[in-house]
Parts: C-alpha cells; sequence; structure tokens
C-alpha cells in the first residue's frame, strides 16, 4: 500500500512541478516584453528631461529605470533555470535529495518566489519543493544560509536597496549617448558621487548649550523705623528667583514722643561666585547655597528687628503702669 502511494505522489509531484514550470516560463516571457517597452519609454522620457536641463529630475527616474532593467534580468535568469529544471523533472522525481547539479537552480527558485509577485507560479513551485525536500532546505535558501546555493546576479537583481550614485551616473550616461545628447555630466557627478551624512543614527557632532546669563541680583533692604506715629515695622527683602519676598511685622507704638530710630543696612548683592568646573561652566549648585544663606540671614534681622520692637512696646506698657500707679 505504501509503494502505491509512493508511486501516486511521485506522480502528482511530477505533474505539479512540470505545470507551474511551463505557465511560469509563459507568464515570465510576456512580463519581459511588457517591461521591454516601459524601460524604453523611460529612457525616451529621461533623455528629454537631460536635454532640458531638469537633471535632478532625471536623477530621479532613472532609479526606476535601474529596478526595471534589474527585474527584467532576474526573469531573465530564471526563465532558463525553470526550463533546466522542467528538463529534469524525473531526476528531481526519482530521488529523495536534491542533486547537486540541480541545487543552484532550486534553490534560486525558492529565494525568488516571495520577491517576484507578478509570477504566483513560483510560489506553487516553491510549496512543492518544500513537501519533496523539508521546510529547512527551503528556509537555508529563502534566508541566504551558507552554501545555500542561490544565484548571486539573482540575489543582486532582485536587491531592494537603493542603486549607487556610480550606477545612476553609468546609466544616465548611456542614455545620453543612446540618444546623441550633448550633456555636461559634470554637476550630476558632483551631486551623486557625494557622500552624504546618514542622519537616521543621529548628529555625528554634539553641540554644548552654554549656560544663559542670570539677572542681575536685587538690592536686599532691612529696615526698622518707629517714628513718632504708629508706623509698623517692616523688614522687606528681595533676592534673585522667581520673585521677589517680602516680609512685613505690623507693630503699632503709641505715645512715642522721644524715641525716633532709623537702622538700615547696608544692601546686600550677591554675586554669582558658583565654582567653575573644567570645562570653565559655572556650576549652579553653589548659586542656589549663596541664595539660602542671604535668605536666612535677612530673615534672623527681621527677626531681631521684631525682637527689638517688642521689647520697646513692653518698656512703654510698663512706664505707663507706673504713670498710671502714681496717679494712684
Amino acid at each position: 500500500m505504501s509503494l502505491l502511494n509512493q508511486l501516486f505522489n511521485r506522480g502528482v509531484f511530477a505533474a505539479k512541478c512540470k505545470t507551474c514550470l511551463t505557465l511560469s516560463i509563459s507568464r515570465m516571457k510576456l512580463l519581459q516584453n511588457k517591461r521591454d517597452l516601459q524601460v524604453k519609454h523611460m529612457r525616451k522620457e529621461i533623455a528629454q528631461f537631460l536635454q532640458a536641463g531638469q537633471e535632478a529630475i532625471a536623477r530621479i527616474r532613472v532609479e526606476h529605470v535601474i529596478r526595471e532593467q534589474n527585474i527584467w534580468a532576474a526573469y531573465e535568469i530564471l526563465e532558463l533555470f525553470c526550463e533546466f529544471v522542467l528538463a529534469r523533472v524525473p531526476i528531481l522525481e526519482s530521488q529523495k535529495e536534491c542533486p547537486f547539479e540541480l541545487r543552484e537552480a532550486v534553490a534560486s527558485i525558492i529565494f525568488s518566489a516571495p520577491r517576484c509577485s507578478e509570477v504566483p507560479d513560483l510560489l506553487h513551485i516553491k510549496n512543492l519543493f518544500a513537501t519533496k525536500y523539508g521546510k529547512e532546505f527551503v528556509i537555508a535558501a529563502s534566508e541566504l544560509r551558507p552554501d545555500s546555493g542561490v544565484n548571486r546576479s539573482i540575489i543582486e537583481k532582485l536587491s531592494v536597496n537603493a542603486p549607487s550614485g556610480e550606477a545612476r551616473l553609468k546609466v544616465l550616461k548611456e542614455i545620453a549617448r543612446e540618444y546623441n545628447l550633448e550633456w555636461n555630466s559634470s554637476n550630476t557627478e558632483a551631486e551623486l558621487l557625494k557622500k552624504h551624512e546618514d542622519l537616521l543614527a543621529g548628529p555625528k557632532q554634539i553641540v554644548a548649550e552654554l549656560p544663559r546669563p542670570q539677572a542681575p541680583t536685587k538690592q536686599s533692604s532691612l529696615k526698622v523705623s518707629s517714628p513718632n506715629g504708629a508706623n509698623p515695622i517692616t523688614d522687606t527683602y528681595s533676592t534673585q528667583g522667581s520673585g521677589s519676598h517680602y516680609l512685613q511685622a505690623p507693630i503699632h507704638v503709641s505715645q512715642l514722643t522721644s524715641l525716633d530710630t532709623t537702622e538700615k543696612e547696608p544692601s546686600v548683592r550677591h554675586q554669582n561666585t558658583g565654582s567653575v568646573n573644567e570645562r570653565g561652566i559655572t556650576s549652579p549648585s553653589s548659586d542656589v547655597m549663596e541664595k539660602a544663606r542671604a535668605a536666612i540671614a535677612l530673615a534672623e534681622r527681621a527677626t531681631a528687628a521684631a525682637r527689638a520692637a517688642a521689647e520697646l512696646v513692653n518698656v512703654k506698657f510698663d512706664s505707663l503702669k507706673l504713670d498710671e500707679a502714681r496717679t494712684l
């Protein structure tokens, strides 16, 4: 029973393989003729662009011409491989492993099948080879593993990489000679052969951002006053930062006739004396510490002024009590 199955499977493999190979050859011939006409039309358009001085458009259009020519050349090679395998299908059917002389043709067809969407019959051939020789054989050819046997020209023609500047310049010169154009290619050579910076990996140079100049520090003043009226004792100070700070401690003093004390502290100017590192950039931590110390010093002076005012009020209050006691 198993022998009958093997014979039946062999017959099915041979029939399907021959059918798919024949359809692939016919389809690739039609596509080659169609693509040949398209390439000729595009080359004529590029010649017109060169003659009109529109070299920038010609440099872009020539990439499409190169891709179409590569696919045309790949179809020509694949067509020969398919004819070679078609003639030796009985050998493939009789042997369990792929023969060495057919390995390059079979591996090239497997590699090209997913990359030639216009020829779907190649995918059917790939599936037949996967059933015949196993998935590992197909994966080795598809991923171009060592000793896969894929033809080098097929790999280059079906590559998705952009054509090099030398290849584009060569085709442009061929088109100019084909249509007998007097074209000066110096500008195009300078543009195509120029090495452009790869910006996908980020900039090559890092520009250090210098610290911004800081605004000058405002004057800080401490004022304690108690004139003849009932005026509050205030302490105001301002430092460099997001805004000025204002501290007011109102203490009303009444009936002070002989006391007129005004104490003024010199202005405190804060200088940016931050530490300087090896690159000459001022460290912002020292500035913050200096500002904090200045603010603490001003707060201590304000507290001392408030205490002095409170003592004056207590002294006056005690003197009033004494006067009232004497009158009684």
